[in-house]
């Protein structure tokens, strides 16, 4: 892989062990890593110009349902909560299929990536016509995405007192060896890895007991991750409390759903209790702010999660429920509601970012990403803060979450994936028209 110098960056926020910030500075890539980082630096490879502009970590997605952004908007789940949103939506997903699944990761893709995103997870969970966890992963290989994909599933469905259609369940002993067969073929645990599998049954109330304890089993014998829903809203703490008598970190602890290699979206309602053990436990939380306003689910205790010890990162979640999938929007929310739940010295906009950066790649256990620093993989965003949004800023970091919402440039494992603006490894319109064509043919 060639070589590039981004030289005479205006501002570089490092996030790493001292969270350093430097002034006109240059970053040197090779290989898939950062090798240097200085003043004056010299390079025979590319030179990309970075005056007037910042310089992140990549940011990094701990949460997310590609196959919804062909479901934004659609009538009838607006304003619903959780399970009356997902009722009015199952029955669209159950028509998907392998292409659908792979254009709308795509396009999910590339809309984090505009977002100054470089890893993201996704849960698909659902695998109607044929589809498969694979789809994804071909899609995020052909667009250059960093990506921990995992293999999601329900069991439970509404003739067995679950949520889901019938339709769009499956055996578990097929789910579980359909979980091998992901992992064997495409998990890579190596540094610099461009594909981590995890297994994630989708939700307390859509799979059973013996299903999550297996799972967590099965992913510790492959030395793979967890991931599920937990404590999304008032809902689903009622529900826990009926079918298992008890709260949600309780069924977690019990089924061994706590560990370094376990995270839990939302977890809005999180106790006292709740937020110690996985203090204790460094069970790491993906939050999504802009989905919990959507859905009316609250405000996650994410200040109380931070100053125990959780590890945290964020989520966009689905763009069903999200509506936009934009990650630095992200980060601004969860800034402001910890703010508007706690007063303005909740949460600042740098600690926001580090959630954003180096706090969503310990929640996905990838120490080797997440900072601009010598040895880490080469993920950076170059932020142009010479615009209107950022005219008369005093501090532009502080101003990146309200400033540009989309990046200038973008670099995964030292691969130039965005270029003023714009997408380099497909033909992002070409996608887009063929999703806009799948999503009318669903309105159908």
């Amino acid at each position: 892989m060639p070589e590039i110098l981004i030289r005479n960056a205006s501002h570089v926020l490092t996030m790493d062990e001292t969270r350093r910030e430097l002034s006109g500075a240059d970053i040197r890539l090779r290989d898939g890593q950062i090798i240097e980082i200085g003043a004056g630096l010299k390079s025979e490879g590319e030179v990309v110009e970075a005056g007037g502009c910042v310089v992140t970590p990549g940011l990094v997605n701990t949460h997310h349902h590609l196959y919804q952004s062909l479901t934004r908007a659609v009538p009838g789940g607006q304003d619903a909560l959780l399970f009356g949103w997902l009722q009015t939506l199952y029955p669209i997903w159950s028509r998907f299929g392998p292409e659908e699944m792979f254009i709308s990761a795509q396009v999910g893709m590339a809309e984090l990536m505009l977002s100054g995103c470089t890893l993201t997870s996704d849960h698909l969970y659902l695998y109607p016509n044929g589809a498969a966890l694979d789809d994804t992963i071909h899609a995020a290989h052909e667009i250059g995405m960093r990506f921990h994909p995992t293999r999601g599933a329900m069991s439970i469905g509404e003739s067995d007192g679950g949520l889901p259609p019938d339709s769009l369940v499956e055996r578990e002993e097929d789910i579980l060896r359909d979980a091998v067969r992901v992992v064997d073929r495409f998990h890579d645990a190596g540094e610099g890895s461009m594909c981590r599998v995890g297994i994630a049954p989708c939700s307390p109330f859509s799979v059973s007991r013996e299903l999550m304890r297996d799972a967590a089993i099965l992913a510790r014998e492959k030395g793979v991750m967890l991931h599920t829903h937990l404590a999304e809203n008032d809902e689903d703490i009622a529900y826990s409390l009926e079918k298992f008598g008890c709260r949600p970190g309780q069924y977690a602890e019990d089924l061994g759903w706590t560990g370094e290699d376990v995270w839990h979206a939302h977890c809005v309602k999180l106790d006292g209790q709740e937020i110690e053990l996985f203090a204790r436990t460094k069970t790491g939380v993906a939050h999504c702010p802009c989905s919990n306003c959507r859905l009316g689910s609250g405000i996650a205790p994410v200040r109380a999660m931070r100053d125990a010890g959780v590890p945290v990162g964020l989520g966009v979640d689905g763009s069903a429920s999200n509506d936009a999938g934009n990650l630095v929007l992200e980060a601004r929310q969860a800034m402001l509601l910890q703010r508007v739940a706690r007063g303005a010295d909740a949460m600042s906009a740098r600690e926001a970012l580090e959630i954003a950066t180096r706090g969503g790649a310990e929640v996905l256990g990838r120490d080797d990403c997440g900072q601009i620093a010598i040895g880490k993989r080469a993920d950076l965003a170059i932020w142009d803060v010479r615009g209107i949004e950022s005219a008369g800023s005093w501090d532009p970091v502080a101003l990146l979450l309200a400033g540009p919402v989309r990046v200038r440039d973008l670099f995964i494992e030292g691969r130039q994936t965005v270029r003023d603006g714009h997408v380099t490894t497909l033909d992002l319109p070409r996608v887009i028209e063929r999703q806009n064509a799948l999503a009318a043919k669903l309105a159908e």
